[in-house]
């Protein structure tokens, strides 16, 4: 096992425990750690439902012939859009790297960290650091379409 994925394993490892320590002690609900998404989960139909839906398709509805338009988030073509996908703002990442979460760019955008224009969702509330690490995992278990 590489040490990248051996500390990535390690950091979902402390969240996981973090949250379970804070759920046991101060009664918290799920609610708590992914905000508005009690439901969401590491899977792509999860994060579709609950994220893609709610918050991406007003701008990304496959209409147009650049961003945001031309990146289609609604239901049916979302994942296809999405893993393994060049970037249109840093070609040289894709904008889901399946098993690699801190080199996909979709996690960058919705993170804000190392990208060119900005943080998505655009003129929204920014996804929480529970709803962060729940498409993080989703990515670095291979970003399955589940």
């Amino acid at each position: 096992m590489s040490t990248a994925i051996w500390f990535r394993s390690l950091r979902w490892g402390l969240v996981v425990a973090v949250a379970a320590v804070g759920l046991a002690s101060c009664d918290e609900k799920l609610s708590d750690l992914t905000g508005p998404t009690p439901n969401l989960k590491p899977t792509f139909a999860s994060i579709q439902s609950e994220i893609l839906s709610q918050k991406c398709i007003g701008c990304h509805n496959g209409t147009g012939t650049r961003l945001p338009g031309v990146m289609n988030l609604k239901e049916g073509s979302a994942y296809a859009s999405l893993v393994g996908v060049a970037s249109l703002e840093q070609g040289s990442l894709l904008r889901v790297q399946p098993g690699d979460g801190d080199n996909s760019y979709f996690y960058r955008k919705l993170e804000g960290t190392n990208i060119t224009g900005q943080r998505m969702p655009l003129n929204g509330t920014p996804l929480t650091r529970g709803q962060l690490d729940v498409i993080e995992r989703w990515i670095e278990i291979g970003a399955p379409n589940n």
